[in-house]
């Protein structure tokens, strides 16, 4: 769980704007290398995570297509060895990576962890959690209507249904973000830390995010 900034004067204050997309399998294990980093200095620093969209692909069908299918076309005879990459990076998490299931548009996602945004950094973060472990762990479908307020109930996220309900709600401000960092970006996933004393991309491990941490915080 992401931890937001409190007023203790004897923590330094560590601010990180992460753009990532949530069919990006790699953006998922950085987050999961970033909690590990938080967790083991969370005594050291007060953390402010905010997460900010990106699209790998923003003309995909929001009906989803079949992911494997789509992936072994994409990538074609790579596409095995890919993926027993990700299944071997997954394991050491502690995770089963599956490709069943369907893929597509994101828009929507980034609608929801925008909308959780609102209410506060840890909800963010716990959106962002739930939906990748659906995503890339139990074949969930980021486009689903029924799995996005799943992933809200679980982070305590209020008033999800009516915010998606209206397909132009979020969409600006998402947009607006899009723009906004992808002006940093060098890949995803990106980390900005204290607005840009420290940059990272890629999955990171978490001892990178630590002297991140360290370096950024003088």
């Amino acid at each position: 769980m992401a931890e937001s900034v409190s007023t203790n004067a004897g923590k330094r204050r560590i601010q990180i704007d992460i753009s990532s997309d949530t069919v990006c399998p790699w953006c998922f294990v950085g987050k999961k290398n970033l909690d590990k980093a938080v967790a083991a200095s969370k005594d050291q620093y007060d953390f402010e995570i905010r997460w900010h969209p990106y699209q790998l692909d923003p003309n995909s069908p929001k009906e989803g297509v079949v992911k494997r299918e789509h992936y072994h076309e994409k990538f074609g005879p790579q596409f095995a060895r890919m993926e027993a990459r990700m299944s071997e990076v997954f394991k050491k998490l502690g995770l089963e990576y599956n490709l069943s299931g369907l893929t597509g548009n994101t828009l929507d996602s980034h609608r929801l962890i925008y909308f959780a945004g609102q209410q506060g950094p840890d909800k963010q973060h716990n959106v962002v959690e739930e939906l990748c472990i659906g995503y890339f762990t139990q074949a969930k479908y980021v486009g689903d209507w029924e799995f996005l307020l799943e992933c809200a109930t679980k982070a305590g996220v209020e008033g999800a249904a009516e915010f998606l309900l209206d397909p132009n709600n979020g969409v600006k401000e998402v947009k607006e973000e899009l723009e906004k960092y992808s002006a940093h970006l060098g890949g995803v996933p990106f980390y900005l830390i204290n607005n840009g004393k420290q940059k990272l991309s890629g999955a990171q491990p978490p001892e990178v995010f630590l002297k991140a941490f360290e370096v950024a915080s003088n």
